[in-house]
């Protein structure tokens, strides 16, 4: 689903290197998890494979179906089936949030050659998606995020995931702000999600949020790659220990 190899990334303005050779493979229908200290560049990769301006990829190579998604726009990676779930959502004053999700999903099926939903569909979709994420009416009538607390943003962004389909989920700090309950609520939106042909790179600093969304992989990434590889069991080791073996190791 998504091949990463080599990935070097420096910001645009500060001419610093961020990332400094990320290799990473998500296999379809898989869900990596990566952690890591802060400042160790997890955001940053998030944004770059999104396509966020202010970055610059000095080297490698980004594919996702086998497609170079790098010499792609923003939205052309959206519509190839990449979605970011952003850490701060940010509000949209003036835009309702039905309207924001209509005109998102035509365009990306526009921009694959599906024929657009008629409002009469689109409303019957999103009304039945809305209610399994206890997203009530008056929130799809106010504007995107505008008064909205921490976890009714989080959950307005499962909500689009659940209404684009995307092929890719990149989670960025999806648990952060959220109390228990609110996690839960976005953790069981993840997972109705998860089938054979999506896949999810969930970027977190917490065991907390693996015990409702079950990685199969999870990555260290310290310094702007990716040091240590291995299953659940290894963010426990960092959840119960912190960073400090592995820094060790690595040093």
């Amino acid at each position: 689903m998504l091949k990463i190899k080599n990935l070097l990334v420096s910001l645009e303005e500060e001419n610093k290197q961020i990332l400094k050779g990320v290799n990473l493979t998500v296999a379809a229908g898989k869900v990596h998890t990566i952690m890591g200290p802060n400042g160790s560049g997890k955001s940053t990769l998030g944004y770059v494979l999104a396509g966020k301006s202010g970055y610059e990829v000095t080297g490698g190579t980004v594919e996702l179906e086998g497609r170079n998604i790098l010499e792609m726009e923003p939205e052309e990676r959206a519509a190839a089936g990449l979605f970011l779930a952003f850490q701060y959502p940010v509000e949209i004053p003036g835009v309702g949030n039905m309207t924001f999700l209509r005109t998102a999903v035509n365009a990306q099926r526009k921009a694959r050659g599906e024929e657009e939903l008629s409002a009469a569909d689109f409303l019957k979709e999103i009304r039945a998606r809305a209610k399994a994420l206890k997203i009530d009416a008056d929130m799809l009538k106010r504007p995107v995020n505008m008064g909205f607390s921490g976890g009714e943003k989080k959950r307005n962004e499962i909500l689009q995931m659940s209404m684009l389909e995307p092929k890719m989920c990149i989670l960025d700090e999806t648990d952060s702000g959220l109390d228990v309950d609110a996690m839960k609520l976005v953790a069981e939106g993840v997972n109705a999600l998860r089938t054979s042909g999506r896949s999810f790179l969930v970027i977190t600093h917490y065991q907390r949020l693996l015990n409702h969304i079950k990685p199969d992989v999870v990555h260290i990434m310290v310094d702007g790659e990716i040091v240590k590889t291995g299953g659940p069991d290894l963010a426990l080791a960092v959840e119960n220990n912190g960073y400090a073996d592995i820094l060790a190791e690595v040093a």
